[in-house]
């Protein structure tokens, strides 16, 4: 049996229409990775190789390796094999915090997760976007900021641009897209809050 794709593609209108934006035409060049090519190859390799090899338990290990690359990394903080740092020289962690399973901080720009925070498995902190305006399809960016003592739970996804307040709680795959104030529960895509966090005293 053969597929006419030719037949297809005249059969979906989108896929005759002009492309509003030239990919060609995208720079990266524009920006600031923030360290050499080198040592951004350098990391990634090191990271794609130490991480998933060392021991589950060797948080100081993969601790001592972000803060060599320049990531600010607190006392006592849990880091899991699989996550992923991008650019590690633009993130910060405060003490005791938590990075889970599959994490990944996609940190074209300024990361900075508090004390006592935890990130649960799969979370997604983005940084960097694009210009939906531009026809080079440009890159924006902007730092995601978690006060102390929030919990983002598994599977989220935190925008560019997005600050969370202290002690917050953002239920199981969200979608934030706006800052969330401090000392609330806040779930759903988009992300709003539904009610204030207690702690029992």
């Amino acid at each position: 049996m053969t597929t006419n794709i030719n037949g297809i593609i005249e059969s979906m209108p989108m896929l005759n229409a002009e492309s509003w934006i030239d990919l060609r035409q995208y720079n990266p060049s524009q920006h600031d990775r923030g360290r050499s090519s080198l040592i951004v190859i350098l990391w990634w390799l090191l990271q794609g190789i130490l991480f998933p090899l060392s021991l589950h338990n060797f948080n100081s290990f993969r601790a001592w390796l972000l803060r060599l690359f320049g990531a600010k990394i607190g006392r006592g903080v849990v880091i899991r094999p699989s996550a992923r740092f991008i650019y590690p020289w633009k993130i910060a962690i405060g003490d005791y915090s938590w990075i889970g399973d599959d994490v990944v901080l996609y940190s074209v720009d300024r990361i900075e997760i508090g004390c006592h925070c935890v990130v649960s498995q799969k979370s997604y902190l983005c940084t960097g976007s694009h210009d939906i305006t531009d026809r080079a399809f440009g890159l924006i960016t902007a730092p995601v900021l978690i006060g102390n003592g929030t919990w983002i739970a598994s599977d989220c996804f935190i925008a560019p641009g997005v600050a969370i307040g202290a002690n917050s709680v953002i239920g199981a795959r969200s979608s934030v897209f706006r800052n969330i104030p401090a000392e609330q529960i806040a779930w759903g895509t988009p992300c709003v809050v539904h009610q204030a966090r207690i702690i029992k005293q």
